[in-house]
Order: structure tokens, then sequence, then C-alpha cells
């Protein structure tokens, strides 16, 4: 009996979910093909109908998971009307509940340690979704491109370093001082 319609790509969504959950809790290098595979409930065999190799999983990943993160930003902004919606966003991706939910967090504090070692193909995957962050989170703020790059290092930035350390009120100050300078960036940004 044939598949239903549409069968083969729900599972290839469930590849690319079970990768981003992955990558984003263990790095690309860390993670072999057989744990995202049982992570999506499938067998190891399957992988290879679904992409070409580990590097094209992991460029659909990094475009999903900007996508997931720029959904779950607007949802804290949805959440909080009576903020600016760059406040909510800064708040909530600056918080511990963000840093501590590594595998649905951002993909990019998760892999900016490692994707410089990465092939050229992912580091232009990354640099492709790091700019499409980038324009989303400058919008939201009503700030220039540069302010925008400014203010997106601080959370990336923020965030990597939190959730690196192994002392937990450091982490929190990391993340208050964070917050702090992220809103000051949008309230005064740089003049070029």
């Amino acid at each position: 009996m044939p598949y239903p319609k549409g069968h083969k790509l729900k599972v290839r969504n469930h590849i690319i979910t079970s990768a981003a959950k992955a990558f984003r809790t263990h790095g690309v290098r860390n993670i072999s093909l057989p744990h995202i595979m049982k992570g999506a409930g499938l067998t190891h065999g399957g992988f290879y109908s679904h992409f070409e190799n580990k590097e094209k999983l992991v460029i659909e990943t990094c475009h999903f998971a900007i996508s997931d993160t720029i959904n779950i930003l607007q949802s804290a902004v949805d959440k909080n009307k009576d903020q600016l919606p760059i406040e909510a966003i800064i708040d909530f991706y600056l918080s511990p509940q963000h840093r501590d939910q590594t595998e649905v967090g951002c993909i990019l504090p998760a892999l900016s340690g490692e994707i410089s070692q990465l092939s050229e193909e992912i580091r232009q995957a990354y640099t492709q979704e790091l700019q499409r962050f980038i324009t989303f989170i400058t919008n939201m703020a009503g700030i220039d491109t540069s302010a925008g790059y400014s203010l997106v290092s601080n959370m990336v930035g923020t965030v990597a370093l939190a959730r690196a350390v192994s002392d937990a009120k450091f982490s929190d100050d990391l993340l208050q001082a964070g917050r702090i300078q992220a809103k000051q960036l949008i309230v005064q940004p740089l003049s070029n």
C-alpha cells in the first residue's frame, strides 16, 4: 500500500526537527545521523531517501531553526502587548528560560563556536540566516542595520557565554547585563 500524499514531506520535517534539537544542544560535529534519525523515530537507513548527506541536512536545519526562532520571538511579542516589541524580544531572548532550553532555543549561539570550521556551503547558509535574523531584529527595533549588527551580536554573544559558564549566578548576571546593554542600543543606536 502506498504512503499517503505528503508522507515524505512529513517525514523529512520530522528529521529536520530532530536535527535542529540535536544541533542546538550538541553542535553539528558531535551528533551522528543515527542519533538524529532515532530522535525522529526512524531508522538510519531512511536518511538518504530524504537528504544527500549530513551537510545538506545542516543547511536545511539552519533555515528551519531561524524560522522557528523568529516564530518564538513573535509569540513573545504577542504575549507581551504592554512592552515595545523589541523589548519583549530582548527580554525573552536574554532570559534564563531561553538560555536553559537549548534544544528549542536559537541556533545562532549554539553553532557560533564551530560554524567557522564547517564547510563553505554550511557557512553560507548560516550567514544567510544570520542576515535574516538581523533584518527581523532591525525591523522590530526600528533601528539601522549597523545598530542591528550590534544588537544581534550582543544578544547572540550573551546567550553563548551564559550557556558556556558553569556558575549559575555568573550566567544570570551575564544575561542581565546583556539585557541592559541591548535596551541601551535600541534607545541610543550607535552613530556611524
